[in-house]
């Protein structure tokens, strides 16, 4: 589902994905200082199965990694998950290795 826009609710703390005026899904977050904790991904369930999830994650993680300043701490076992799927966004994990390549 790629007609989706993704919008920042920073009042309710979650990145969001919405198809026209329906609230399709998102992320839950809780920020400090050096951290970006996920704590819950939800999609409505007239969207699961159609990568709402992986759009929200996407977009979220993104938002991490352009920000520059914060590590992500996933409780949330979807964006856990996710992230374990698509490595690319392993190194924006908390306690994750630089790098996993011996000099």
């Amino acid at each position: 589902m790629s007609d989706l826009t993704m919008k920042y609710n920073t009042e309710a703390n979650r990145h969001e994905a919405w198809d026209g005026d329906a609230l399709a899904g998102f992320a839950e977050y809780q920020l400090t200082d050096e951290l970006a904790v996920f704590t819950h991904t939800e999609a409505d369930p007239a969207y699961e199965g159609k990568g709402v999830g992986s759009q929200i994650a996407r977009f979220a993680l993104d938002d991490v990694r352009d920000e520059g300043t914060r590590k992500v701490l996933p409780l949330c076992p979807f964006i856990k998950g996710w992230i374990g799927r698509h490595r690319e966004y392993v190194e924006l994990v908390y306690g994750a290795p630089a790098t996993t390549a011996k000099d």
